[in-house]
């Protein structure tokens, strides 16, 4: 009796958090049994030990699982996935959009997929006059004579535009000491700076969000190397004095960097090379729709002037009258590149992605890409400023800021409103970020929702804004409470991280 209520406890205990057909999880470590095995392997008869000292002793506890246990562990898991493919992801700062089939089809080409950068570049001339033409069609699209393709991403692209600055500024015999860096921009820039050995200083912006030119000119003297900012800035907003700015860095020596990460507002309608901007780098994995879920792969090429373009990173590729190479070292050439960036010629599926996407939109459907993506930030905008406090005024670009300022009185913050839409079926806008807005909220819808879905998102927010009241406030402090975990300690979680199973430490089901 006693080990028949022990049995049934167990199963009660285990099954006490599935909710409907959301299942309660457990580690694969937590399932089957260290004597099951999934598999019937044969005996392997004639071959010597031969690994000595390093033979295992003991069984190292991995469980054992039948097929159907495994498919239906990764299968539960999945469904606790979120992506762009199951709804709107408004992460500010990161166009989260829809990635066309028809790019991973072209991708997946064996022409495209099967190829090795060790080949002779006489195998691969297809590959290359591809990598030819996405060059041609950035170069258009930026007004720059030069793109280097190989960095691997945004950070990278960065850190690629501070260093062939760098190299720049150091063949002319006058390297400087500093770099000053918008005070809304990401925070790589700092850190790129940093680790291209300049200091850096932090430019303020003005009560509109923008640049603020004035204490930009203050700061400029003939130690500062270079400006970094982005435009459209993080705030969603245009620099609308972009032209004084820049002839203000030049004035001084300096050179102007700009972080491409925005250019989905601007592409097909604005060409920053006649901004001023001496070097950029791009967001494959942004503007032009490649996939970068999980961290990557992703791909930040660098568009610069003719004076930046001999220090540019290798390799290249050149094309001459028997097809295409790849320059892999410098040797005689007169260019004064400042080396490799990475071991390889860059990330290959992305530029097929990439241009796939160019090609199927053209010159004009670019175009219509970023007045889509401003005109649905615009109509978010308008259907919450009533309901939203908005840190400036007038309309934005492609991402609308919001605050919890007005929340405030009723004991609501911004982490509340994030955690709150979860339960209406939404993933969370990026919160308190920009850095120099109190309780941010930064939404981009992106060029790819519909109105419908706006519509949906707009509903939720205002929901809950008018849920914002003391005799609520309780219940939105508890979001989410229709997930498989309630809110976390996210304070705990950053600074004691549990980042192995042990068995000795293993929560108990319950």
């Amino acid at each position: 009796m006693n080990k028949e209520i022990a049995s049934d406890t167990k199963m009660i205990s285990s099954t006490a958090s599935n909710k409907g057909l959301h299942i309660e999880e457990a580690l694969i470590f937590e399932q089957g049994s260290t004597d099951r095995s999934g598999v019937d392997l044969p005996e392997i008869s004639g071959r010597s030990d031969r690994l000595g000292k390093l033979k295992r002793l003991d069984q190292i506890g991995l469980p054992g699982l039948s097929e159907p246990e495994i498919v239906r562990h990764y299968t539960r898991l999945s469904r606790n996935n979120y992506a762009i493919d199951i709804g709107l992801y408004p992460l500010g700062s990161c166009t989260m959009k829809h990635n066309p089939r028809l790019n991973e089809a072209v991708a997946r080409l064996p022409g495209f997929s099967d190829i090795h950068p060790l080949q002779p570049p006489s195998t691969v001339q297809g590959a290359m006059t591809l990598i030819k033409e996405l060059e041609e069609w950035l170069t258009a699209l930026t007004g720059f004579p030069t793109i280097a393709l190989s960095p691997a991403a945004g950070a990278q692209g960065e850190l690629c535009g501070l260093m062939v600055i760098r190299s720049y500024l150091e063949k002319q015999g006058d390297p400087r000491e500093t770099v000053l860096v918008a005070d809304s921009a990401h925070g790589t820039n700092p850190a790129t700076a940093t680790m291209c050995g300049y200091r850096t200083k932090s430019i303020p912006s003005n009560d509109s969000g923008t640049l603020d030119l004035q204490a930009l000119k203050n700061m400029l003297d003939n130690k500062v190397a270079a400006v970094m900012l982005t435009n459209p800035n993080t705030c969603g907003l245009f620099e609308g004095q972009i032209l004084e700015i820049s002839d203000a860095v030049h004035k001084s020596g300096a050179m102007l960097y700009c972080d491409g990460a925005n250019f989905n507002a601007i592409v097909g309608k604005v060409k920053p090379a006649d901004l001023g901007i001496d070097i950029m780098h791009l967001n494959l994995h942004k503007t032009f729709s490649t996939p970068h879920g999980g961290g990557g792969p992703g791909s930040g090429p660098v568009a610069m002037t003719s004076v930046l373009a001999p220090y540019a990173p290798l390799p290249w590729i050149e094309e001459s009258a028997s097809g295409f190479t790849i320059t892999e070292h410098l040797g005689d050439h007169s260019q004064q590149s400042f080396g490799r960036m990475r071991a390889w010629h860059g990330q290959m599926g992305m530029f097929v992605r990439a241009l796939s996407y160019l090609i199927s939109h053209g010159g004009d459907g670019l175009r219509q890409v970023a007045e889509d993506a401003v005109l649905n930030a615009n109509y978010i905008r308008q259907g919450l400023h009533k309901h939203y406090s908005m840190p400036y005024p007038g309309t934005c670009m492609h991402e609308v800021l919001c605050d919890d300022q007005s929340l405030k009185p009723a004991g609501l913050k911004t982490l509340d409103v994030a955690k709150a839409l979860i339960d209406k079926g939404f993933h969370p806008m990026t919160i308190y970020f920009p850095l120099i807005v109190n309780g941010a909220m930064l939404i981009e819808p992106t060029e790819t929702e519909t109105k419908e879905t706006l519509d949906q998102f707009i509903d939720a927010m205002i929901t809950i804004a008018n849920h914002s009241t003391p005799e609520n406030i309780t219940a939105l402090q508890n979001a989410p409470v229709h997930t498989p975990r309630r809110r976390l300690d996210e304070t705990k979680a950053a600074r004691n991280p549990i980042l192995r199973w042990l068995q000795d430490t293993a929560p108990s089901a319950t």
